[in-house]
């Protein structure tokens, strides 16, 4: 399907719901369209800013506010390190992890859970500790976890065929079944095994997983021919699988790579003494509670170190010299129609690595790099409800709610972890990935849609588990987000051009989660950290490491 097409299809189920409300439709709820600031961004194509009319001197500059460049700072000021400036494009940090609030709860615009962390996870560890959402010693095989973020139950049920069922798997027929068993038998195989050195086949971080020559050739192909190569052929099966992949990396199973595919199901092996393994901890915001937590921590320890609304649009050698000691980054601020110039010894980029060729001078192979990579479009809608929906039959409401077949992923319920002390009122976050476009043309759907469309499809779409639904929805806020996530292809877990922003340069790194390929928060957070310990390596500055 291309872009007219969809558009057009999108528009035409919007007119045929509202024909068929009668003479006197039920008008659309009142809400804003939003997003991350797409004018200020694309100035950067224009480059047409005004010459620096004020120098700073930073020894540490990260630029970027999400859960990569929070983590940088978190480690950075908790290592005693407080002479560092993170700059951020948008008015507020958080990246894919901010946050909305109403009269009702708290909700997300994007990250809603973490599961429970492997013993890998040193940092989301040690941050969870800090929180005190993490009881006794973070490196326990079963920590003890705050009951108030254990997702209560039931975690999560999939509506098919005019009725939800417990859990996603689709409940079919016994042939089906056995695939079922074949699939998470494979999957338990990839979980335990371990390489020659020890390492782990599938690990999180993704930078601790075996480079086995045989595990690192399913990055060639892609999950969905990996599945039919094994002989799974079951459309349930393949279902549940390009679900996964659409929910974690914004990407069907037939672009992703067999690698990144497995990796979803095979390194998440966490354990809690009061939780089971599949457990997630969650809060009604989503992920913003564990970006807020950073940001705390880094004012605790270090003051106020975030310049927000402030685009960075140039990076180039500050001293004209073959081997520059300092970096110049420049900053356009808004607010006040000037451009800033920050003289840095130390640059952590924990930017989106798809903004590189707009901003760092020469670098062509960095910028080669970078558009190596593509990026999935994603669409977040938080629905305002006076009062929980008309239920169709079958499971009881639960937290996650997924639609069989449905362009969208479904939602979660903000006021899940407080619903039995507080029934009532509640806050829908519905999410939509653009898998059946290019990237490309996503973005142009989610540029030119209005919200009102958008708010139409949704509510028709709700209107199948849950007659009513739009008579209840007070308020409907849509969020667009253009370059989501990374996408992991086959060829880029494994490639050159990855690797190249994996490494440690004299005076700059990589603090992104598109440096692993995809974005989960236990990548940001690892890279940020990864490059904070770096930086403080390159100052000479002694720390605790939390990554060993």
């Amino acid at each position: 399907m291309d872009r007219r097409d969809f558009l057009a299809s999108v528009a035409a189920a919007g007119v045929a719901s509202l024909a068929g409300c009668g003479d006197r439709p039920t008008p659309l709820p009142p809400g804003e369209l939003l997003g991350a600031s797409l004018d200020l961004g694309h100035l950067l194509r224009e480059a047409n800013f005004a010459p620096p009319g004020e120098t700073r001197k930073v020894p540490v500059v990260i630029v970027g506010a999400g859960i990569g460049g929070l983590a940088a700072g978190w480690k950075l000021a908790r290592s005693g390190f407080a002479d560092f400036l993170i700059v951020e494009l948008e008015s507020e940090a958080g990246g894919n992890s901010r946050a909305g609030r109403n009269a009702v709860s708290a909700y997300p615009w994007g990250a809603h859970y973490l599961p429970l962390p492997t013993r890998e996870a040193t940092a989301v560890r040690e941050l969870l500790a800090e929180l005190g959402v993490l009881q006794g010693d973070p490196r326990a095989t079963q920590p003890l976890y705050d009951e108030r973020y254990l997702c209560a139950t039931p975690q999560e049920r999939l509506y098919r065929n005019g009725r939800w069922q417990e859990g996603l798997l689709p409940q079919t027929d016994a042939v089906e079944r056995r695939q079922y068993r074949q699939f998470a038998d494979l999957m338990e195989g990839f979980r335990r095994q371990r390489d020659e050195h020890g390492q782990r086949a599938f690990a999180l971080p993704m930078a601790l997983s075996s480079r086995a020559p045989e595990l690192l050739a399913l990055d060639q192909i892609s999950m969905r021919d990996w599945l039919f190569a094994q002989g799974l052929d079951s459309p349930q099966l393949h279902w549940y699988v390009n679900y996964a992949c659409r929910d974690d990396y914004g990407t069907g199973s037939a672009a992703v790579s067999a690698w990144a595919g497995i990796h979803y199901f095979a390194c998440r092996d966490g354990e809690a003494q009061n939780a089971s393994s599949d457990s997630v901890l969650t809060a009604p915001e989503g992920n913003a509670w564990l970006a807020n937590g950073m940001l705390r921590s880094i004012r605790t320890h270090a003051g106020e170190r975030l310049l927000p609304a402030a685009l960075a649009f140039r990076v180039a050698d500050a001293d004209r010299q073959p081997h520059a000691r300092r970096l110049a980054v420049d900053l356009w601020l808004p607010g006040e129609q000037r451009t800033l110039r920050l003289l840095t010894e130390q640059l952590i980029w924990a930017a989106p690595l798809f903004l590189i060729p707009h901003v760092f001078a020469g670098q062509q192979r960095l910028h080669a790099a970078a558009r190596s990579y593509s990026y999935a479009p994603w669409l977040v809608a938080n629905l305002m409800l006076s009062r929980l929906p008309d239920e169709r039959a079958g499971a009881p409401p639960a937290w996650d709610n997924v639609l069989y077949g449905s362009a969208g992923l479904g939602y979660v319920v903000a006021t899940h972890q407080q619903m039995r002390l507080r029934p009532g009122a509640s806050v829908f976050t519905c999410y939509r990935t653009f898998d059946e476009l290019t990237p490309q043309h996503g973005r142009e759907a989610l540029r030119d849609t209005p919200r009102d469309v958008w708010a139409e499809q949704i509510l028709a779409e709700l209107e199948q588990p849950h007659p009513g639904i739009r008579q209840l929805t007070t308020r409907l806020d849509v969020f667009r987000n253009g370059h989501a996530m990374a996408r992991p292809v086959p060829g880029l877990i494994s490639g050159a051009a990855r690797q190249q922003f994996a490494v440690d340069g004299e005076h700059l790194r990589f603090a992104h989660a598109d440096v692993s390929g995809f974005s989960l928060f236990e990548e940001a957070q690892y890279r940020g950290v990864l490059a904070a310990e770096r930086t403080l390596r390159r100052l000479g500055v002694r720390f605790a490491s939390s990554l060993a």
